[in-house]
């Protein structure tokens, strides 16, 4: 039978995992900016072949992707604040 020894749980590991977490959210927002135009663009460019109104849905799709960007990238802003206020409230509670 083996039995397994587990470190001591590290209080600070907690913050550096908020930390990670924060700039993992933030450093997607590079990735969302060029992303969501692109679908939108190759979406818009697909329903104008099928429709024939060239170039409207495209750029109907590239508008459309700026603003489904804009809107993650705010959620993804709110959940990086509560993150700093979640780290902020544990490190003054020490």
């Amino acid at each position: 039978m083996t039995l397994l020894v587990f470190p001591p749980a590290d209080p600070g590991r907690k913050k550096n995992d908020r930390t990670y977490a924060q700039i993992a959210l933030l450093g997607a927002v590079p990735a969302i900016l060029v992303a969501a135009p692109l679908i939108g663009f190759f979406a818009g460019r697909w329903a104008d072949g099928k429709l024939g109104s060239e170039p409207y849905l495209t750029i109907l799709g590239i508008i459309l992707g700026f603003v489904a960007a804009g809107r993650e990238i705010y959620k993804l802003v709110k959940r990086s604040e509560q993150l700093e206020k979640e780290k902020d409230s544990e490190s003054d509670g020490t």
